[in-house]
């Protein structure tokens, strides 16, 4: 495991992701000032979560809007059945790292 720089705190709106380019891509999501991290993959079709519709602690797929906890990575419902990796985030000077 190893500490990767997502992003700076300012550069993510609260409601809003962004994609860590690594393998696999990491989205790290601001729900009101915190910083939680997921595999940004969906695991039902591979659509980018990070482009999908987040709600409180949950974010919906955009193609075909199974749901994921955030907190824990847990399916929510269908079409997805298999939960997606979830990560550490810290913030160090007002920069967002995960543990990947």
């Amino acid at each position: 495991m190893a500490w990767v720089r997502a992003c700076g705190v300012g550069e993510i709106d609260p409601g809003e992701a962004v994609r860590v380019e690594a393998d696999p891509p990491v989205a790290v999501f601001n729900v009101d000032g915190e910083f939680l991290a997921t595999a940004d993959t969906c695991t039902h079709a591979e659509s980018p979560l990070s482009d999908g519709y987040i709600s409180g602690y949950e974010v919906e797929c955009a193609w075909h809007f199974a749901k994921f906890c955030l907190r824990t990575g847990k399916a929510l419902t269908l079409p997805a059945t298999t939960g997606l990796a979830t990560y550490a985030t810290r913030v160090e000077d007002d920069t967002v790292f995960v543990d990947i």
